[in-house]
This record gives C-alpha cells, structure tokens and sequence, in this order.
C-alpha cells in the first residue's frame, strides 16, 4: 500500500539534478538488459550506510547476530562519512543507514542522519529498537529521519525471541511508542514508522496480531518480508509454510530451490551500493561480509570507484552468469525495478 505523506515527502527531494541522474541510470539499465552489453551511466540512486557492525541481539541468520564476519567490527566516522555525502549530495536521492549490526549503538548515528538531512537526501533506517528511549526518539524526530523500519518478528516475547535472540520485545514496543509520542509533540511528519515482519515460521501465525498491534501503537504501516535463510536446500525449520512468504520452493525430491530465476542483470547492482563502515564499497546488501569489495574510500573517491575496473568487471559477470556469483545465489529481488509487482 503506498502512504502518500511518504511518497510526497520523497518526491519533494527529486531536485532537477537528482531526476536527470535518475533517468541516466534507469536508461543505462535497460540498455543493459536489452542488449546484454552492461554500461553504466549516471551515479548511485541509492546508496546504504554502514553505521555500525555491532549489536545487541544474536538471530540465526544474521552475521552481525552470529559474531560470524570475517571482517573487522567497528563504527563509521562522521568525518568520512560527511566527505563522501559531499561528494555525492547532488546526484543521490535516498540514503539508507543500514547494512549490518544496529545503527543506534553509534553515537555518531544520529548526528549523520541530520547531516544529510540538511542535504535534503531522503533517510532511512533499519533498527531493532532496543536503544529508542524517550530520549533518543525525540533525537529521532528532530534530526529529520525520514523512514523508521522498525522490525517486530513477533507478537508475543516467547515468538518474538525465537528469531531475535536476546531481545525483548516490551522495549521495542516501548521504543515505537516513544517515536509516535514525539512526531506528535513535535508536530513532525516524519519519520515514517513501519514494522518490519520478518516471516518465518515460528511467527507466521501472528500476521494479523501484528497489525493489529501496529494500529494500537499508532506506527504508520507493517510490512512483510521474506527471510533469507543460507541452508535452505534439504529445509529449515525457519522456512514458512505460507508459500506468498516464503524465498523457497519445495520440490518433488523434499528439497528446496530459490524461487527467482536469476536473470543476467540486476536493478541493485545498478542504482544502488553499500558503503561498509571502514569504507568498503561493495554491491550490494547480500555481499554482507564484503568479500567482492570493489574499491576502498580511504583510497579513492567514490566517484573513481562506481567506473573503476573491478566495477566494469563485476557488472560483465553478472550480464554473463550471475547464478555463479555466490551472493547472488540467495538473492530475491535484484531483477526487480521500482514498481514491479
């Protein structure tokens, strides 16, 4: 369902340089995809921030949860990040302080949300809300936030903790109620709050109890997400029974297959990018150790990067075999252009 108070205040971001930018990049990916010769016009659409590899909580298919990278943990810079945001302030529309761990553990976060606030870029962040107290709601709201997914895995804490190891779920709850509070006080249209509903099977039983809760709060929306699951093959107990919700197919044989064909292009790869917290630029969030890194920001500017060598590299083998790239392999959406059902 679209929220038009959302989709206006997005729109209201599209200066004439984000839109001509905007139209070089879809232009180059369907030229791409037509003619099977990938090129690259344009700058990112979107790109993700990494606040922080950090967090509180350990759910089962989460790196961050696992304490599972092979890569160093650590918290992004406001000084780098602010040197990149210039960089690129003119051409990106969106921006997204999430990739793995929890944004709120950076005592930074918040700080770099109003940074680019000030740029007029669209925000938006991913958090399991432990950290939304009273206080840092208000900062919330007043840093200019424009999305707050908020994700809610379950109803109940026993449901709730199957998936989010560690958590509880009264202070996630408590957190959401905080932020509507201060939109209200604050008189503020943003941020857009949604639950996030992460279905797996333990909690596929909840999927009306959650909305139901989301109107009780007060939080704009829930929204269903399927759940990427790495040892899928001969079944999980996390896969739902409810087949709209779930990733995988089952088939004759009682294994699963991904349900996506992997076609040999990609939306993501396209318009957008992930920015890890030490300033790995990879392609995209299923690359979730930043193994096919693709430049270095402490080497080079962003813009040298995005039509470097290993970027024209990366987009041919993905216009040749993307089923052999191995964090495409999982992948459900990177076909998918703004939409498409």
């Amino acid at each position: 369902m679209i929220n038009f108070t959302d989709t206006f205040n997005l729109l209201r971001k599209l200066t004439p340089q984000r839109a001509f930018n905007a139209t070089k990049v879809l232009s180059s990916f369907y030229f791409s995809k037509w003619t099977g010769n990938p090129i690259q016009w344009g700058m990112p659409i979107t790109i993700s921030f990494e606040p922080t590899t950090s967090c509180n909580l350990r759910c089962p298919e989460c790196p961050s949860g696992l304490r599972a990278f092979t890569r160093p943990t650590g918290m992004l810079q406001k000084d780098f990040f602010k040197t990149t945001i210039d960089d690129l302030h003119k051409e990106l529309l969106y921006l997204i302080f999430y990739f793995q761990g929890e944004p709120y553990l950076n005592p930074d976060f918040l700080e770099m949300v109003k940074y680019a606030s000030a740029k007029k870029i669209y925000t938006a962040t991913s958090t399991n809300a432990h950290y939304l107290t009273d206080e840092n709601a208000k900062r919330t709201v007043e840093s200019g936030l424009d999305r707050l997914i908020i994700s809610l895995d379950g109803t109940t804490q026993d449901v709730y903790e199957q998936y989010r190891v560690g958590g509880n779920l009264e202070k996630v709850l408590q957190g959401a109620r905080n932020i509507v509070k201060w939109k209200k006080e604050l008189n503020s249209k943003t941020p857009y709050i949604f639950f996030q509903f992460l279905v797996v099977k333990p909690n596929e039983h909840q999927i009306e109890e959650v909305k139901k809760l989301a109107k009780e709060i007060g939080v704009d929306d829930v929204k269903f997400k399927t759940a990427q699951i790495y040892d899928f093959e001969n079944g999980n107990p996390l896969i739902p029974t409810i087949d709209k919700y779930s990733r995988y197919a089952l088939q004759n044989d009682g294994t699963y297959k991904i349900k996506n064909k992997l076609a040999n292009h990609c939306w993501k790869l396209q318009h957008s990018c992930v920015i890890s917290w030490d300033g790995l630029v990879v392609p995209c969030c299923f690359d979730k150790d930043a193994t096919h890194h693709l430049g270095d920001l402490k080497n080079k500017s962003f813009k040298e990067i995005w039509h470097n060598e290993a970027y024209k590299n990366f987009r041919k083998q993905i216009s040749i075999s993307r089923k052999n790239i191995d964090i495409c392999s999982n992948c459900s959406d990177g076909t998918k252009v703004w939409g498409d059902d």
